[in-house]
């Protein structure tokens, strides 16, 4: 059992893998619990695929993809809020307009450009076995800067998230809320699409979160046992990756998914037989 759980350890891209797959298990929760909470799981789906573009033009210029989605997804984060803000269309369709052209633009410069190695399903499925000590280290710095965020705004984005109008009667600047969210949600998908791929990354933001909420009744509670469901997901998807052969995202992602469907079936099976017993 013990050489089981060390083995993988061996190789040190492993140990880099389980670094990056544990922030991403941890943070993406985190913030998917404000996300799930206000419905906006939309938005981090956009901001996701709109990244593309940036992680091909790294791609062309030699350097990391992860470093260049960074100011791309904060960038794009502030352009979704300000355009809905602006125009007077729904926010829906202002991101649905931003994402569509830009996952485009991403798959077009991919079809155009010569000389580019990486494989496009590491891109839309994620390559954590590959992380370079660059990448963990950028990633670190970016949880910090969560972590920082997310203590210093907490009181504010739970008192927007639940009551915006009370919130804007005692004084918070619910517009700069708004853009501190979608700042932070913009750096932990950069985080995520490391390990589970722009199209994956939805999975560890969502799901841990979801499951969260049907066991927490506190929302700080959620954003607890939504670390620790990720956390767990992105660890056995990890040695599910390594012992089966399969590709880490995805492994993540069917994980993360049967702790869903566990909590899910576990919560009506209880409730019926609390139902059965008083009726």
């Amino acid at each position: 059992m013990i050489d089981i759980l060390f083995d993988p350890f061996q190789y040190s891209f492993m140990v880099r893998a389980l670094i990056v797959s544990l922030l991403v298990g941890i943070m993406c929760p985190a913030l998917g619990a404000y996300v799930i909470t206000r419905g906006r799981a939309f938005m981090g789906d956009a901001l996701a695929h709109s990244v593309l573009p940036a992680m091909v033009l790294a791609f062309l210029l030699g350097f990391s993809p992860f470093i260049a989605a960074v100011p791309a997804a904060v960038l794009l984060a502030v352009i979704m809020g300000g355009v809905a803000r602006r125009t007077g269309i729904s926010e829906d369709t202002s991101i649905g307009i931003i994402f569509a052209g830009m996952f485009a633009l991403g798959l077009v410069m991919m079809s155009r450009a010569t000389g580019i190695t990486v494989n496009i399903e590491d891109l839309l499925l994620g390559q954590v076995l590959g992380v370079s000590s660059t990448e963990v280290v950028v990633s670190l710095g970016l949880a910090a800067l969560v972590v920082v965020g997310l203590y210093v705004y907490h009181w504010q984005l739970v008192y927007t998230t639940f009551d915006p109008i009370g919130a804007k009667v005692i004084g918070i600047k619910t517009g700069v809320v708004e853009y501190i969210l979608l700042g932070l949600l913009a750096l932990v998908i950069v985080i995520g699409i490391q390990a589970a791929g722009i199209v994956l990354v939805m999975a560890m933001l969502i799901t841990p979160a979801a499951t969260a909420y049907l066991i927490a009744r506190r929302f700080v509670g959620v954003m607890l046992w939504g670390a620790a469901i990720g956390g767990t997901s992105a660890v056995a998807g990890l040695y599910l990756s390594y012992y089966a052969d399969l590709p880490s995202g995805p492994a993540m992602a069917l994980v993360a998914t049967a702790f869903f469907a566990g909590v899910a079936f576990g919560r009506h099976f209880l409730r019926r037989r609390i139902e059965e017993e008083e009726g």
